[in-house]
């Protein structure tokens, strides 16, 4: 599979996800009660589509001072995967939501936290680690990044649904534990893709 050919991984997740954000703002169904969708509705996508709104606005920049033959090359070294790596997490905790396993299995979050991490920092670290000489540094870049964006999420789950909510009691161990698992995660992702290096291009 050439690189030019993944543009539909991203594009099926970023699909998929919209179908379900749509169901859980509009549809009366009980497991999207309390959960903030009408605010998902509009906060996912524009999170799901920054990172990719970035490399092209920074690829675009560069490729304005390149030779058309150094456009093409770009055109064929969009990173598909690590974007859709960037968004898998949100379709993973969407359809939790519409299958009611947040709320069904009692360990169903803090997989969640773990696992999502690891897909979101492994598409940011394809994308930045390459820049990076020492190996060390490349772990410790991806992990940094994860945990500022768990403290992030746990900041914005608060203020959206968990403030006025029914968690409120259980919050403050539930969002110490999804931060550690976040981080957690980061690393991982960190680890994985320590030795990624960017394919030249022709």
């Amino acid at each position: 599979m050439t690189l030019r050919s993944r543009w539909w991984l991203p594009a099926a997740v970023l699909v998929l996800t919209m179908i379900q954000l749509a169901v859980g703002a509009f549809a009366d169904l009980p497991q999207f009660e309390g959960k903030g969708f009408g605010a998902r509705l509009w906060a996912y996508p524009l999170m799901m589509m920054l990172v990719p709104a970035i490399w092209f606005a920074w690829r675009s920049r560069g490729a304005s001072e390149a030779s058309r033959g150094a456009r093409a090359a770009g055109r064929e070294g969009i990173p598909w995967l690590a974007f859709a790596l960037v968004m898998l997490g949100f379709l993973v905790d969407v359809t939790g939501n519409t299958l009611d396993l947040y709320d069904s299995v009692v360990w169903w979050d803090d997989a969640n936290h773990f696992v999502n991490w690891i897909f979101l920092n492994a598409g940011l670290g394809l994308l930045l680690v390459p820049s990076v000489e020492k190996r060390w540094a490349r772990v410790l870049l991806v992990t940094g990044i994860g945990a500022i964006l768990a403290i992030g999420w746990e900041l914005g789950e608060w203020y959206t649904f968990i403030r006025h909510g029914t968690e409120l009691d259980t919050a403050y161990q539930d969002t110490l534990g999804d931060e550690a698992l976040g981080t957690l995660g980061a690393f991982v992702a960190g680890l994985l893709v320590i030795n990624h290096r960017r394919r030249p291009t022709s």
